[in-house]
């Protein structure tokens, strides 16, 4: 039978997954409500746009 507290002494972290999680934490992402700013902002200045070339 497995001794759980004896495996877990023995675990140590993959050095990968460390690198990946700095990487991942580090980034700036959007979320949804930035996109959909975004989104929104275009096409604000693109009717501003279709508005003064008339």
């Amino acid at each position: 039978m497995l001794n759980f507290e004896e495996e877990l002494k023995k675990f140590k972290p993959s050095l990968e997954i460390e690198d990946a999680e700095d990487i991942i934490y580090n980034r700036d992402l959007d979320d949804m409500s930035d996109v959909i700013v975004g989104l929104l902002k275009d096409a604000k200045s693109e009717a501003d746009n279709s508005k003064r070339s008339r």
